[in-house]
């Protein structure tokens, strides 16, 4: 029976005749939103260009933007070695206890947070990392609207800007989306029925995705975002191949919360992976339900399909204490299991543990990434998020302590906490 699942060439030709027709409407939509910015070659020269770190500041410096000062005593700390050494945290941790001959360097866990919305909340805790002697995060996402930073005195570029010093990759989540307004079903808990089928890209939404992006990458030199449904998904792959040099990763919406939707993600993937084997897919993350063992399975999936250097495993060991999980929510030991067997994992920190989260007056909650700044402040709670987000900084500290405990490595801002 195996032998029937074998794949005929005939219809790879008849994918290949699909997508080379002139009249593809849709290959055809891409490539017109594509030539707006020029050739691929043209896109990724700019992009690069954006990119540039003496660039991004002096952009900050032209516009008078009040996080150049931050950046640069960033960078200063970083030069005169402020941040722990990466030995010295071992140290720290393991005082006292049996010291690991090695650590298990080949599986380094990436140690990653959600969200980093606001350019002054990394400078912070910058300043709790050094004073505490902790780690900063090796992977950032963010979910704040594309426009609202862009215009905040120069958060986008300064994000950018802090990326390339600390030495951490960074997620950007683009607004053309459902919620925008164009998935009529979506609205409060009174329409939670229209996000079963995910937040959405609906219509010609994925073309406006892709121009957005575009946008994005040839102006500020952005190069991740995150991707959020099957079309822009398959949007993003189509370009990657045609010669955009983007990525992305997949979010927890999308629902892979099985090892044959893990299949069905790379399977696409690879499908469309260039001559040298890159994708644009860097990184998904899986569902909060799947358990330990499909894990182990999801992570066969990607080695047997040669990805498994390529794409990253991104699982949330804490989730926000309001409106997304049911509570007590955490993950740790299932990293820690499946982290023994396998790489290229990520350990996302949407929320605190819960001994920092049933102290506060405002426990995190999913629902402020859509708030506005202005409202924000005007409600007097931007202080109450920061320790929000503080709070999820000292659970991703306390999974490197377990990881070191495990005798398990891990991935911090690499150009601040030296070996």
């Amino acid at each position: 029976m195996r032998e029937r699942l074998r794949l005929e060439t005939e219809v790879i030709e008849e994918l290949n005749r699909y997508l080379l027709d002139p009249d593809n409407p849709l290959v055809n939509g891409v490539l017109r939103v594509i030539g707006k910015y020029g050739t691929p070659e043209q896109i990724n020269a700019r992009a690069a260009e954006a990119r540039q770190l003496p660039n991004i500041m002096e952009r900050l410096r032209k516009m008078g933007s009040p996080y150049l000062q931050d950046l640069e005593w960033l960078l200063e700390a970083r030069e005169k070695g402020a941040f722990i050494r990466i030995s010295e945290f071992r140290e720290k941790v393991l005082s006292g206890e049996a010291f690991p001959l090695e650590f298990a360097e080949d599986r380094a866990v990436t140690l990653e947070i959600s969200a980093l919305q606001y350019f002054p909340w990394l400078i912070e805790e910058a300043k709790r990392s050094i004073d505490r002697k902790e780690l900063m995060p090796g992977r950032f996402i963010r979910v704040r609207k594309m426009q609202e930073q862009e215009n905040d005195q120069g958060d986008i570029l300064a994000v950018a800007a802090a990326m390339q010093i600390i030495g951490a990759s960074y997620v950007e989540t683009l607004d053309t989306k459902g919620t925008d307004g164009s998935n009529v079903h979506l609205g409060g808990p009174g329409t939670l029925t229209g996000y079963f089928g995910g937040i959405g890209q609906p219509n010609s939404h994925p073309l406006l995705w892709l121009d957005e992006y575009l946008y994005y990458y040839t102006t500020y030199g952005i190069r991740q975002v995150l991707n959020i449904n099957p079309g822009t998904v398959l949007l993003g792959y189509i370009a990657h191949r045609l010669g955009i040099d983007m990525e992305f990763k997949i979010s927890v919406f999308m629902g892979n919360d099985n090892p044959f939707s893990v299949l069905w993600t790379l399977l696409t993937a690879r499908l469309f992976s260039r001559p040298d084997g890159s994708t644009p897919l860097v990184g998904f993350n899986v569902s909060n339900s799947i358990d330990a063992d499909s894990l182990l399975a999801s992570a066969e999936v990607r080695r047997k399909l040669g990805l498994e250097g390529d794409v990253r495993i991104e699982h949330h060991v804490t989730e926000t204490f309001r409106s997304i999980v049911r509570q007590p929510y955490c993950r740790r030991e299932d990293l820690l299991e499946v982290a023994e067997k396998v790489p290229n994992l990520s350990a996302k920190h949407e929320g605190g543990d819960l001994v920092d989260e049933q102290l506060r007056d405002h426990p995190s909650d999913i629902l402020d990434y859509f708030r506005s700044k202005n409202e924000i402040c005007e409600s007097g709670e931007m202080d109450l998020l920061l320790k929000n987000y503080l709070d999820k900084h000292a659970a991703l500290n306390r999974t490197a302590e377990a990881l070191t405990r495990k005798g398990l490595s891990f991935v911090a801002a690499r150009l601040l906490h030296r070996r």
